[in-house]
């Protein structure tokens, strides 16, 4: 499929108007995992975009990208928003798209905070940590990246061995890890040693 720009010639194209529409109608979709936190804010709401489909019409499509591989609310997701565009006589298609991978520094520091508040700690940027990009062109824009991860050791731990997690209960840092995973695979499960309460944390990628 190949990106376009809307034209009036095409009698059955979508509108301007109905990409602003879809915009502002996901904006309000939540993550049915944790509903306090929306597709938008948790960067797996990509992109709201026309395409040419194999027959010729211009389509809209709406690019959303899981948080992992295998993430078993892919499903419902992509169905919440085929259900919300349907409801507000919006057609379009739902594209899973895998790369660029999702990592958690697309999450917004609203997201972050939604979450602390519900219970979850949040993820620690991984910007400064054990991954680095390359690829940037000369005016500061990356046409590809690639990620560049360091061997794990008892020097370099993962990026959630190497911070400490605070307790979204107490925001003590006195926690430790008893599972790697928690709740679900992207979260790992934590007990704070000062109040005692269990919490996960989303674990960085």
């Amino acid at each position: 499929m190949t990106l376009v720009t809307p034209n009036a010639s095409h009698a059955n194209a979508p509108s301007p108007s109905a990409v602003e529409q879809a915009w502002a109608l996901l904006e309000s979709l939540t993550d049915p995992e944790i509903p306090v936190v929306t597709l938008r804010e948790l960067g797996i709401l990509r992109d709201v975009r026309y395409v040419v489909a194999h027959d010729g019409a211009e389509q809209l499509e709406v690019v959303i990208t899981p948080t992992y591989s295998g993430c078993p609310a892919m499903g419902q997701i992509e169905d919440d928003v085929h259900n919300l565009l349907q409801a507000h006589g919006i057609n379009g298609k739902v594209k899973t798209q895998l790369a660029p991978a999702w990592t958690t520094d697309w999450m917004t520091q609203e997201a972050k905070e939604k979450l602390r508040a519900y219970g979850i700690a949040p993820p620690h940027s991984g910007a400064d940590h054990d991954c680095q990009t390359q690829g940037n062109n000369a005016n500061g824009s990356s046409a590809s990246s690639i990620i560049q991860f360091a061997a794990r050791s008892t020097n370099n731990p993962g990026r959630h061995e190497q911070l400490a997690v605070p307790c979204p209960q107490c925001n003590s840092h006195n926690t430790t890890e008893t599972s790697h995973f928690g709740s679900t695979a992207c979260k790992a499960l934590y007990r704070c040693l000062d109040c005692m309460e269990p919490f996960d944390y989303f674990k960085p990628y």
